[in-house]
């Protein structure tokens, strides 16, 4: 067992009165697994430089503060204004809301859902479906592998829930949508279970953002999000991942996506990462049934002082699997980014076809970003590779532009745009994409404003 720094365990302190839960006393199972995920987080302990899947990620703003459980937030015009705030414009259709961690059912809609399909909160889930629950919650993720994620099943209060049953098919997107009050010292343990049986369709679209503007900074006085979605696919369902990441600037961001593909499934996921000031997102896409297919796309964008990190795996458990992999970083500032994609091939994973790229793009001297794209094969009839570049604005397309009378800032902005245009341009969302685009293109006009110094 890993001794936690003192500060730390007097977050754990803050959390363990756990006042009796009916939904969860029909779900005996589960204190049984809260145990387990906890001593596996001590286990663990807390993830330091000399943990090679940590290197480049410090968490020591995170070890060295005490949080506590996030207040009360009342459902009113701000929380909604927040809640479009943070879905990007996205609006109607079935969602659910939830404000410091705890279902808000004034904000949420479920009720239009076609039959067999049932969106709720965890706890209420926990409450109608426990078999169903048992069976899945937590046995997308392994615990042993992802401290944070043990952390989270010890400790989650409440989150969402999403069942399709078999051949069902939701034509509208499913937002779910977690705002955390800045500046309190609290924190949140965000948890999503999507089950899809075989034949089902959806899109999910997962946000995160402040309930309102940031109160402290990145010393320890923000909240953190310890987030964790698992995701499972029956035969043949197909199921498409939004994740919208815009955290207030101050805010500790951790996050684990799980997915379990079978047979002939079809996982996509698109994850936007725009805010918070240290944040890491694993995503684990197991390829576990013949003929899967999963496609990864990422877009992280950071500024100033943000640490961004993105670790991936696909795992390819079975023959004729198919992964494709797209992440892109744009850092400006003295911003931080890390990329680690693994790719694994097993023996019995024969006629795996698996691309993953992975694209940077420096905006100045002082941005850094560490690569590391990997694959681990251990089959003999494959079609794999990978690819990884690290750079800066093409100095020749800069005149070409300007050559054609566009002014230096104007010019530096159009590159960068449509540097993420490939990411951006897969979002399928004709609403999401226009936001997510406008969202690059400040960015760009800022960091080019920025720029216009070095370029006299």
């Amino acid at each position: 067992m890993t001794a936690l720094p003192a500060p730390f365990e007097a977050t754990l302190a803050a959390f363990a009165p756990r006042p009796a839960d009916p939904a969860q006393a029909r779900a005996p199972w589960l204190a049984a697994r809260r145990a387990d995920a906890l001593a596996a987080f001590r286990a663990a302990g807390i993830p330091t430089h000399e943990n090679e899947e940590w290197r480049f990620t410090r968490v020591d703003p995170i070890a060295r503060a005490t949080y506590t459980p996030a207040p009360g937030a009342v459902a009113d015009g701000a929380a909604v204004r927040a809640v479009e705030e943070a879905s990007l414009g996205l609006a109607g259709g079935p969602h659910l809301v939830f404000l410091n961690g705890r279902w808000s059912k004034d904000l949420s809609v479920t009720t239009g859902l076609p039959a067999g399909v049932h969106l709720s909160g965890l706890r209420e889930a926990l409450a109608s479906g426990g078999p169903l629950l048992e069976a899945h919650l937590g046995r997308q993720i392994e615990i042993q592998e992802h401290p944070f994620a043990a952390l989270n099943s010890a400790l989650w209060e409440d989150g969402a829930c999403l069942h399709l049953a078999a051949g069902t098919h939701v034509p509208d997107p499913i937002r779910i949508v977690f705002l955390t009050t800045p500046g309190a010292g609290a924190m949140t343990s965000p948890r999503v279970l999507v089950i899809a049986e075989a034949g089902a369709q959806a899109t999910v679209v997962e946000c995160y953002g402040p309930l309102a503007e940031e109160a402290g900074g990145a010393d320890g006085n923000g909240y953190f999000t310890n987030a964790v979605t698992e995701v499972a696919l029956g035969e043949g369902a197909i199921v498409d991942h939004v994740k919208l990441q815009l955290e207030s600037d101050g805010a500790f961001h951790l996050a684990a996506t799980a997915a379990r593909l079978a047979k002939d499934s079809r996982y996509t996921s698109r994850s936007i990462s725009a805010g918070g000031a240290i944040v890491r997102n694993d995503l684990i896409a197991v390829l576990g049934g013949e003929g899967a297919e999963c496609s990864l796309d990422g877009l992280f964008l950071a500024t100033g002082a943000q640490h961004v990190d993105n670790h991936t795996t696909i795992d390819h458990a079975k023959p004729h699997g198919t992964s494709r992999e797209t992440y892109k970083g744009i850092l400006g500032g003295r911003a931080r980014g890390v990329f680690d994609g693994k790719i694994i091939v097993r023996a019995d994973a024969q006629k795996t076809d698996s691309r993953q790229v992975n694209r940077n793009l420096l905006l100045s001297d002082a941005a850094l970003i560490n690569t590391k794209p990997q694959l681990e094969i251990n089959a003999d009839d494959v079609k794999c590779a990978h690819a990884a570049t690290i750079g800066r604005l093409d100095e020749a397309s800069l005149f070409y532009l300007r050559s054609r009378g566009l002014g230096y800032g104007h010019a530096r902005a159009l590159l960068i745009e449509a540097f993420a245009g490939e990411v951006v341009g897969r979002i399928t969302l004709d609403s999401l994409r226009l936001r997510i685009g406008r969202m690059v293109h400040a960015l760009a006009v800022s960091e080019a404003a920025g720029g216009i110094g070095e370029a006299a």
